[in-house]
């Protein structure tokens, strides 16, 4: 099997090296891109981050064993490329996977890389580094990992406990970069240095942040551009603006709405807007270990609340999806077709009725017209959380729960979360590319993400099922069960998926905007501008 991968991986990149050639051309190499972000990030640390406004601009500082083409925007096992490793094999039980790696490869410093250096980083993901990470949101990612192993400078092995045939599929994620042994984690937030196409430059809290070509980058004919940078505005109105008046060539990925996304194409006849289905759900987020939330019937009843066609018609005039935990098809590779998921417990659409029996089940517990129960609704100050918490707060009115809006700046949203530190939230969370280690990550008991500390043992044993299974059909039917139990527990109901709208000037070249994977394709190497 060892050679057969090896082969085939040899080949992929043969017809990507074909491929880039045929192309060179038409290619041009200077020029500035210049985008805005709608938040600004708590840090640079890509193994501390979880949002897209700092791993978009981190990602191309580095780079990984593995990455997904970047030029196919629809993920999966098949579309993984090499990267700093040369080709990798499993062994025959499927417990250990062996890379070889790029030799001559150096950091930004002009260190050279070696396979003490992926060691160093998963000691770090693994919480076994001398030096820890002032947050480690994908710790549990890796508790299938034993350990990692180097044989010399350039072979380094992940020995699992038990076979997982999608481990390749985290190894490809833009979360996954390797992160050098001599830079201590602390310098990685502020000053990262990695070995990608781009040298981190600066980051300005709340202004921008900037990244300066690489001269030096592995690959002597990359990247194209002289460098990226990202101006830090908030308003999404202020930010469409800049982009209709020629300042930016880029708007954010995936962050203007369906609405958004046809006035600027109507102010900005010429450039190029595309509305992609995306990865991650809304979802109402409830505190189970607080009073009076630590009820089963209140949540459900919160639950029953929910009309998720007004979302869709509301926010995406009718282009969303209604799905459970894993992204619909057919842009999302595992999610259950729409026929099956309008049958999950709670997605009847019969919204009269079942407010109706949310209504009785809250009057059951003592509230009604004259004892309504008052809330907080945590969310991210982003209009992507905002908008849809506000219809959230309209819905449950309708059950006898009156909400305000708490609204927290990007650095401190998530560690709030993370504390627990809030009674009900609307938030999001991706559901892929691929459902291990995903569904783990968010719903395993104690996983690093498992944000409102959901926990059922039968949950965690089908979960290590579906990841042992190779067999896709076998899986998906594994996964579906999932579904439907998460759905029977209340545990964290998905609302809806919104499409994210991306609109570039024509002079942009080479970006693939992803429809399963958000944080995938951010590696900016090939991208240039036709000035």
């Amino acid at each position: 099997m060892r050679p057969m991968l090896r082969a085939a991986v040899a080949a992929s990149a043969l017809l990507v090296t074909i491929s880039a050639a045929g192309m060179a051309s038409a290619q041009k190499k200077g020029g500035i891109l210049r985008l805005y972000s709608p938040a600004s990030p708590a840090s640079m640390s890509l193994l501390e981050e979880s949002t897209l406004v700092s791993q978009m601009p981190m990602m191309g500082v580095f780079n990984n064993l593995v990455l997904f083409d970047q030029h196919l925007n629809q993920v999966s096992l098949q579309t993984i490329r090499p990267e700093l490793a040369t080709s990798w094999s499993w062994n025959e039980d499927g417990t250990e996977l062996t890379f070889s790696l790029q030799q001559g490869v150096k950091w930004h410093d002009g260190k050279p890389l070696t396979a003490q250096d992926v060691k160093c980083t998963w000691d770090l993901y693994m919480d076994t580094a001398p030096e820890k990470l002032r947050v480690n949101p994908r710790k549990s990612s890796f508790k299938n990992l034993d350990r990692i192993t180097t044989n010399g400078d350039f072979e380094v092995t992940f020995h699992l406990k038990r076979p997982q045939p999608a481990l390749p599929m985290l190894l490809a994620g833009g979360f996954s970069p390797i992160f050098p042994c001599h830079v201590p984690p602390r310098e990685m937030r502020s000053r990262p240095i990695g070995t990608g196409p781009f040298k981190f430059v600066e980051f300005k809290p709340n202004e921008d942040i900037k990244v300066a070509r690489n001269p030096d980058y592995w690959k002597p004919d990359r990247p194209y551009l002289d460098g990226i940078e990202y101006s830090i505005i908030r308003d999404p109105s202020t930010a469409s603006l800049a982009f209709i008046s020629g300042k930016f060539d880029m708007t954010f990925p995936y962050e203007l709405s369906v609405p958004r996304t046809q006035d600027v194409q109507s102010q900005v006849p010429q450039a190029i807007c595309e509305t992609t289905p995306v990865n991650a759900n809304r979802h109402l987020l409830i505190n189970r270990d607080k009073p009076p939330f630590n009820n089963p019937d209140l949540r459900r009843a919160m639950a029953l609340s929910i009309d998720r066609k007004a979302f869709v018609d509301t926010l995406t005039q009718g282009k969303g999806e209604i799905g459970g935990i894993l992204q619909p098809p057919p842009a999302g590779l595992w999610g259950m077709p729409p026929d099956q998921s309008a049958q999950l417990p709670g997605y009847d659409p019969d919204v009269q009725k079942n407010r109706a029996e949310a209504r009785q089940i809250m009057e059951k517990l003592s509230y009604g017209p004259g004892n309504r129960l008052n809330i907080k609704m945590t969310t991210r100050d982003w209009s992507i959380y905002r908008d849809p918490a506000v219809i959230l707060i309209d819905q449950l009115k309708k059950i006898y729960i009156d909400g305000e809006l708490e609204l927290v700046d990007t650095p401190q949203y998530f560690p709030k979360i993370f504390r627990r530190d809030f009674t009900v939230g609307l938030n999001l969370q991706t559901s892929g590319p691929d459902p291990d280690p995903i569904i783990d990550l968010f719903y395993g008991c104690g996983s690093s993400l498992n944000w409102d500390g959901y926990c059922n043992p039968e949950v965690d044993q089908l979960i290590e099922l579906q990841s042992r299974e190779g067999e896709p059909e076998r899986r998906k039917q594994l996964l579906w069960t999932i579904e439907r139990k998460l759905a029977e527990d209340n545990a964290r109901p998905i609302i809806f998926y919104t499409p994210g709208g991306t609109c570039l000037q024509p002079r942009v070249k080479g970006v693939t905007l992803m429809v399963n994977y958000i944080f995938g394709g951010w590696r900016m190497e090939d991208v240039w501008l036709d000035n």
